[in-house]
């Protein structure tokens, strides 16, 4: 299979290799970590061919027996580990205690990377052992640009591309598989079975798996709807499962813990304040949800919600939705100083439409870029400033351009 350089994430890290600093990759399972620490591995071995490269793999069974911290520095000793030696574990939650042989490795002057699939890595325990000492790099699956240049997709027409990408998602290990339908879609589900038996099921000890199922393919069913925990007990024991709202809060808790799911806060912009009642769920990979329910046109609204959600989070923006008033605003995105608007809408093919997507965005009154972002191929304008962009020149080029204008 043809292999790209990830640029978009390879930037972010290159300058803090060789600084005393852990290097934490983090993001769902397949999204492509392991050949991103193969990349920097690389990328040292080049400028620094001296280099004592130290590689674990978690999930490859030659490394079975290292369990728990006494295991890892046993290993690294042997294979002189010292401060001329570059660390790269992956997959570094299944070994216990690795906080413990890290922190130390740090002390002793090595350059380490580290890869987990479940936010549980940075808890609040560990993140106390090594406060200071690390930063985090969140990998997501591939973006379109990305899709198109891994496919060699270049010469192919955009919306034919488009419609694999949104069918089939974003992880590497597609291209594999000549995107057959069905082969796809048994090896995406094997994904999601390994997701939810390894990172949640073993690690919560949850004796319920059907309940977990069920909650799982409701969220996968409701992206880009408000969130209700209640709602979800009544909907359940509509279909005769019992179960209570603490019990769905936790389920989702472990969802959004192995990053399948993503849970976005709704922002009240004249109260200035989040309203945690109120809240969306995206998912990791839109694959991973068409394996388990199926591709349905008719949720193109939410699909195109979730490739927009995504996009914004591989560019670093912190994501929540908005309301003003009753109406609501799909994404309000901020970094450093910056903060942008963003409706999403399929086609904006009636003046109904076009008011409804541009006059949410005229309600909020500050001199932030305000966009609509859909797939129509002519610019709308409109007096008021806010910009419509088209959805596929905003997933290959950015905003950039367009916040300059």
């Amino acid at each position: 299979m043809k292999i790209i350089k990830r640029n978009l994430y390879l930037k972010k890290i290159e300058p803090f290799i060789g600084k005393p600093i852990i290097k934490i990759l983090t993001g769902m399972r397949r999204v492509g970590k392991s050949e991103m620490l193969k990349q920097i591995s690389s990328q040292i071995s080049k400028v620094h061919p001296d280099k004592n490269i130290i590689y674990i793999n978690k999930e490859l069974r030659k490394f079975n027996f290292i369990k728990d911290d006494e295991d890892l520095n046993a290993h690294i000793d042997e294979l002189k580990g010292d401060a001329d030696s570059v660390v790269l574990i992956d997959e570094i939650q299944e070994i216990k205690n690795w906080e413990r042989s890290v922190n130390s490795f740090l002390a002793e002057g090595m350059d380490i990377y580290i890869t987990g699939s479940n936010a549980h890595l940075l808890s609040s325990d560990i993140t106390t052992l090594i406060s200071g000492r690390f930063v985090e790099f969140k990998i997501f699956a591939l973006s379109l640009k990305e899709f198109i240049e891994l496919g060699s997709f270049e010469d192919k027409k955009i919306e034919e591309v488009f419609r694999k990408y949104i069918k089939f998602g974003g992880l590497p290990g597609l291209f594999h598989l000549d995107f057959q339908e069905a082969a796809t879609y048994q090896f995406l589900d094997a994904i999601y079975q390994t997701i939810l038996l390894k990172d949640i099921i073993r690690r919560y000890n949850i004796r319920n798996v059907s309940l977990l199922e069920d909650v799982t393919n409701f969220v996968f069913d409701n992206i880009g709807s408000i969130f209700n925990a209640s709602n979800v007990v009544k909907y359940l024991k509509s279909r005769n499962i019992k179960t209570s709202v603490p019990t769905i809060l936790s389920h989702i808790h472990y969802l959004n813990d192995v990053f399948i799911a993503h849970k976005v806060r709704q922002f009240d912009l004249k109260g200035k304040e989040y309203l945690d009642t109120n809240v969306k769920f995206f998912v990791g990979d839109l694959g991973l949800r068409h394996a388990i329910l199926g591709f349905k046109d008719s949720d193109i609204s939410g699909i195109l919600e979730n490739v927009v959600y995504l996009e914004l989070c591989r560019n670093d923006y912190r994501v929540s939705i908005g309301r003003i008033g009753n109406k609501e605003v799909d994404f309000i995105a901020e970094k450093e100083n910056e903060r942008i608007y963003i409706q999403v809408a399929y086609i904006l093919n009636s003046p109904e439409t076009v008011e409804r997507e541009f006059s949410v965005l005229e309600l909020i009154r500050d001199n932030h870029p305000k966009f609509v972002i859909s797939l129509d191929p002519l610019q709308i304008t409109r007096e008021s400033g806010v910009k419509h962009i088209n959805l596929y020149d905003f997933l290959l080029k950015g905003l950039n351009n367009e916040k300059g204008n």
